[in-house]
């Protein structure tokens, strides 16, 4: 079956010396897998050099049942980066988003609203003039929420433990070492009701910021099967500390 869709590249890295491999997440069909050729040629369909991480795509090609890798058709840019990739900020965020959407929608089917929220949040931050030192944890809270495992913060009082494997608060601290104390509990509350256009009324000291970020990096661990720990957190606990 023949597919005309936008994508969002997650992953691009090198599988022969004429192919790659890009991982994308794809309006029409979910995740996706494509086996790129790279090709010299200006007047290719496919250029290879479009298929960067981030890259919002509209892409065609044959789908079919069983398989696991797709060979695109064509590919061209529909929406093309102003700041994102080269502000240093913006880029670190950009590559944090990447690697966690790389593992965190595998095998995750076609979904207009995840999509196009990706899609609008990207957009939004490339488009931003302002301050977006929260970008992240707000990006992660409301994917957290269309995934379907966002924590439940209507039982919340001052004081209580937030327990990551029930993702409910808790008066007394749980038996196993997955919580948040106190402390950071109370910021969770916070965090879902902030959007990018008031994210910068809730200050966070970089402490915080931190604390939460890698609090995010657990909680998806432990809702998602195989999510690892990711190389880009290190960076970004420097950048917004």
């Amino acid at each position: 079956m023949l597919v005309k869709s936008r994508g969002i590249v997650l992953n691009t890295f090198k599988y022969t010396e004429d192919k790659m491999i890009s991982v994308a997440y794809t309006e029409a069909e979910g995740f996706r897998t494509f086996l790129v050729r790279r090709s010299k040629s200006p007047r290719s369909a496919v250029r290879h050099n479009l298929f960067q991480p981030l890259a919002m795509l509209e892409l065609e090609w044959n789908d079919m049942a069983g398989k696991q890798m797709f060979y695109p058709k064509s590919a061209r840019v529909y929406y093309a980066f102003n700041s994102l990739p080269y502000e240093d900020g913006k880029r670190a965020i950009g590559q944090f988003v990447a690697e966690f959407l790389n593992y965190a929608l595998r095998g995750e089917p076609s979904s207009k609203l995840l999509f196009n929220y990706i899609e609008q949040s990207l957009e939004w931050l490339d488009e931003c003039s302002g301050d977006y030192a929260n970008f992240h944890l707000v990006f992660l809270m409301r994917l957290a929420e269309i995934l379907g495992f966002a924590p439940n913060v209507e039982e919340y009082s001052e004081g209580c433990f937030f327990d990551m494997e029930s993702s409910t608060f808790c008066l007394s601290q749980p038996s196993h070492p997955k919580f948040l104390i106190p402390e950071d509990a109370k910021n969770l509350p916070l965090l879902l009701r902030m959007s990018y256009s008031n994210m910068k009324a809730f200050k966070f000291s970089g402490a915080e910021r931190s604390r939460l970020l890698t609090f995010m990096n657990d909680y998806f661990k432990l809702h998602l099967p195989e999510f690892p720990e990711l190389k880009s957190l290190k960076v970004m606990r420097e950048i917004f500390r």
